[in-house]
């Protein structure tokens, strides 16, 4: 199942990130020299996509970015375009705004405000899989009321397992494992039709991560463990780490960064 579209959505408001988010769309918030989405967009040209596809509100300043006058270096070879959710209806049905952009082909769908590591990246492995795949990763007990979470079935290498089901956000008590979804998925084509039949789930939303619950018992999805691969830039604490992990592996930047980062972390330990 290889697969050469993204759908990236990025019509969230960015309420976490009041007031920067008052004037620039938060996809477009900067980490260093180069906006979020830019890395992301990044991290699916080296998996091998060729096209991308943004969801966006009323703001498409994210498409405007790659589309300008000036190509952006290193992504000349994608083709961009930009579908609108009229609404935010939940994650699920942002997705399905894709639908008649991406057509009958399996895609990768990228949360744009989950920022790749630098150095870390696994996308390259779901857009190669014969079947759909889901990046999970292990969740303190006390975060499972914050993530979807994965039943998983056989063990197929070290980090893939099958998968069985998946429940949005279902507290510690129930949830069937400690395995929460990441914010990146391929699916296949039939998805759509999958999003389609869906009533509201949690909140009231159409929910991805009850499509996910139907293919997974289909036995049509696996789930991908990784670790440390992807940082949450649509939080103050994240965004700040993302700068971090960006500055400490820039071969330009990293040994005044590193110095200035112990300076910083020992003036704080001598002030606590």
């Amino acid at each position: 199942m290889p697969v050469e579209v993204a759908v990236i959505p990025a019509a969230g408001r960015g309420t976490r990130m009041q007031p920067a988010t008052f004037t620039v769309p938060k996809p477009l918030i900067p980490v260093l020299e180069k906006p979020v989405i830019q890395y992301v967009v990044e991290e699916a040209a080296e998996a091998g996509i060729t096209e991308v596809v943004f969801v966006v509100g009323d703001d498409a300043r994210v498409l405007d970015h790659f589309t300008g006058s000036s190509p952006v270096p290193g992504l000349e070879h994608i083709s961009f375009s930009a579908v609108r959710q009229p609404e935010p209806l939940g994650l699920g049905h942002a997705v399905l705004c894709a639908r008649e952009a991406v057509g009958d082909r399996p895609f990768l769908v990228q949360l744009s405000d989950m920022f790749p590591v630098p150095g870390e990246s696994f996308t390259h492995r779901m857009t190669e899989s014969e079947r759909g795949m889901v990046a999970v990763q292990h969740v303190d007990d006390a975060l499972l009321d914050r993530y979807g979470v994965v039943a998983i079935g056989d063990w197929l290498e070290e980090d893939v397992a099958t998968m069985t089901g998946a429940v949005e956000k279902p507290g510690a008590a129930n949830a069937p494992s400690d395995l929460g979804i990441l914010g990146r998925y391929t699916f296949p084509s039939r998805t759509f039709d999958v999003l389609a039949a869906l009533p509201p789930g949690h909140g009231g939303e159409i929910q991805l991560t009850d499509a996910i619950d139907a293919l997974a018992k289909e036995g049509a999805l696996a789930a991908l463990v990784v670790e440390h691969a992807l940082l949450d830039t649509g939080v103050p604490l994240g965004l700040a780490e993302a700068t971090v992990s960006v500055g400490l592996r820039r071969p330009d930047l990293s040994a005044e960064f590193r110095l200035h980062v112990a300076e910083e972390l020992s003036a704080s330990l001598a002030r606590d």
